[in-house]
């Protein structure tokens, strides 16, 4: 690398730490964690968005895991020299002012190292801040021909690239670091700046230099799925890529990356197996209610793709600090048996893109499907779309696109998300709930009526927007519910189940619309009521409604299918007993082929695989995966927040839209339909 694009993603990688700092102090101020020094570490505020408070949160809770246990054990050690911390890439990190606050470094010190530019700021700042200089106590300006920032007597700042190892291991020895300590080494977001090269060399000189130590590591990993694509994406644009992801793709290959070089002990995990398994319930729950969320699919789709590592030398702190397996999170080896192949629908030059998510769509007629609301581009910004779109077969097979406003008098379409669509006829449609924000629900029932001069198709056809009922319709107040067709009587009803509101994270009730009438009526439904969810998928069959998975009561994904059966008198709730058991996940979709329940695409959290295509007979019980093979899909296919279409004669299934707000990195928008070709499955039979 030249020494010019050398110092370029340098300064990148520096700015990453700007990033960090405001996310940081953004975190503490609303609350999430106690850190009255971020604030002071930064020379401005900026409010982040809650999903990055919570991505921020988990990591803080993360270190501060290993930190606060580390500490506990050296203190414990009669007649042992003073614990160190040395925090490799620490930028602004409070981690000193924190620790000195709580009173645990009157055994213990602290050493910091990153870019001469960056410590150098640092420094800088706590001598102009009173607050922070009356924590550090009496102090020295460092030495700059020693890489020395900041110096007081439980706390040093040194400027340093970590890539030039020598001087790195001479300037530490200088300040004062005694490398026969218990030593506690922290890299949040680093190693994966570094060159693969570089970082193994940093890796490797740590165990060999630290006989008694603890090497703890937060970064990025599981490259090759959608949102890992569009992570890598986000940090080239940066000009600070990721390095060594694909050489260490996942925790097993992480853990085996240190025990070969020269690491005693290692364990790893991802974000969610710590967030659900070393956080109290009570302590989740709290975070949980700090701010409105409604982004739960790329909350657990970022804890995915990082992990917290931790390494060990020496015996005194191998057992006691490597997190111990658990089994209140099992993993799940999601094998596939078969493959779905995925194709590219329509292109641009075939009419305007399905840009959104969170939307929902409707199959017309056979040769016409309907998708409206949801979140997505619209006039070359984000927003919650306005426009209907439709998509359409000509005699020539192919699937066009055509955007359409609502037209004439009647209602304004309000661009809601997560809601539910239902045909009545191939002229008219039932939308029930959905929000307008995670405050503010899509009230009332509306019915969308389209009208065109022509035979079937969609050139000049026109969209009526009226409401079908009260705003009070108290039912109608929750979003992420479903709606499904039912039979009671030989009558036609709409049971909606489930989802959530403003009120209620969850909610387990459930409401019957009679379609003739569009009155609220009651059905007896008997039978154990299923604990309460949202984001599942629900299919009609048989003449009642088949319900998997989706987010349960804590934000816990679900593996339960139900079946709410038709009796001489109402409903009964059955579980369906599913041989394997499926993995939990929600955000899918889900159709009913030839006695089969396919469940499509969503997001789970206790496979490292990608969801593709589960398919569960409902005679037997029995389920098999199929993976989604995008080989013909030019880009990332994020299939969550989705829709999905079935054409039971072609044996297809059309996939539409999908994609979110992936923390950080952007926001992504699968830009065409998709067809997956389930041929194969007729031909099993």
């Amino acid at each position: 690398m030249r020494p010019r694009s050398r110092e370029s993603r340098a300064g990148a990688v520096q700015s990453t730490n700007d990033s960090s700092a405001l996310s940081k102090s953004s975190l503490a101020a609303r609350g999430y964690v106690q850190d009255a020094f971020a604030a002071l570490l930064v020379p401005r505020t900026a409010r982040r968005a809650p999903l990055i408070h919570r991505g921020y949160y988990v990591r803080a809770r993360a270190v501060r895991h290993y930190v606060r246990a580390f500490l506990e054990r050296t203190r414990a050690a009669s007649g042992a020299p003073r614990a160190q911390i040395l925090s490799l890439g620490a930028g602004s990190d409070s981690l000193y002012f924190r620790l000195k606050t709580a009173g645990l470094l009157a055994s213990a010190a602290v050493w910091e190292v990153d870019f001469p530019d960056v410590a150098r700021r640092k420094a800088d700042r706590i001598r102009d801040t009173p607050e922070l200089c009356a924590l550090t106590g009496p102090f020295q300006d460092g030495d700059a021909a020693l890489a020395l920032c900041f110096e007081s007597l439980d706390y040093r700042v040194l400027g340093l690239d970590l890539r030039q190892l020598q001087r790195l291991d001479q300037a530490l020895a200088t300040a004062g670091l005694d490398t026969a300590a218990p030593t506690l080494l922290l890299a949040e977001a680093v190693l994966t700046y570094l060159e693969p090269d570089n970082a193994a060399a940093l890796i490797t000189w740590a165990a060999q230099r630290f006989p008694n130590a603890l090497f703890v590591v937060y970064e990025q990993m599981k490259p090759h799925d959608a949102f890992g694509q569009f992570m890598q994406q986000h940090f080239r644009q940066l000009n600070s890529p990721l390095h060594g992801l694909d050489r260490f793709p996942d925790v097993e290959a992480q853990q085996h990356r240190f025990l070969q070089a020269g690491w005693t002990a290692c364990s790893a995990m991802d974000m969610n197996e710590f967030y659900r398994c070393f956080l109290p319930a009570e302590e989740r729950r709290r975070m949980e209610n700090l701010e409105p969320f409604d982004e739960f699919e790329e909350w657990h789709l970022k804890c995915s793709h990082y992990f917290i590592l931790a390494a060990s030398t020496g015996d005194t702190l191998s057992q006691t600090l490597v997190f111990p397996p658990s089994e209140e999170f099992p993993r799940v080896n999601s094998s596939p048996s078969g493959i779905f192949p995925a194709n590219v629908v329509t292109s641009d030059s075939q009419g305007p893109s399905l840009k959104r998510y969170g939307h929902a769509s409707v199959l017309l007629s056979p040769d016409i499907i309907l998708s409206a609301g949801g979140f997505g581009e619209q006039e070359g910004r984000h927003c919650r779309v306005s426009t209907f779109h439709f998509l359409s077969r000509y005699y020539d097979f192919e699937w066009k696109g055509k955007q359409v406003c609502s037209w004439r008098t009647g209602a304004q379409w309000d661009g809601r998300l997560y809601h539910t669509m239902t045909r009545l006829s191939d002229a008219r449609v039932l939308v029930l709930g959905g929000r307008l924000s995670p405050v503010t629900p899509a009230l009332g029932i509306l019915q969308l009526c389209f009208c065109n001069s022509d035979d079937n198709s969609t050139e000049d056809l026109n969209v009526t927007v009226t409401k079908a009922g009260s705003e009070e319709d108290s039912p109608l107040s929750r979003w992420r519910h479903s709606t499904t067709e039912v039979s009671y009587e030989n009558q036609k009803y709409l049971f909606v189940y489930g989802g959530r509101s403003v009120v209620e994270p969850v909610l387990s009730d459930w409401y019957f619309l009679h379609v003739g009438t569009m009155a609220w009526v009651r059905i007896p439904v008997v039978g154990e009521t299923p604990e309460g969810r949202h984001s599942h998928s629900a299919c009609s069959w048989q003449g009642g409604a088949i319900i998997a998975g989706g987010l349960g009561p804590s934000e816990k994904p679900l593996s339960s299918v139900l079946f709410l059966k038709p009796t001489s008198c109402g409903f009964l709730w059955e579980s369906v007993d599913i041989q394997p058991p499926i993995t939990p996940r929600y955000s899918h979709t889900a159709h009913v082929l030839h006695g089969k329940l396919l469940l499509v695409g969503g997001v789970w959290i206790h496979s490292s695989s990608v969801p593709g295509v589960t398919v569960i007979s409902l005679t037997t019980g029995l389920s098999t995966e199929y993976q989604i093979d995008t080989a013909c899909v030019p880009w990332p296919l994020m299939l969550h927040n989705h829709t999905s279409i079935l054409l039971p004669e072609e044996q297809q299934l059309l996939l539409l839209g999908g994609g979110g707000n992936c923390f950080s990195f952007g926001t992504y928008f699968n830009p065409h339909p998709v067809t997956l070709d389930l041929s194969s499955l007729s031909a099993e039979q």
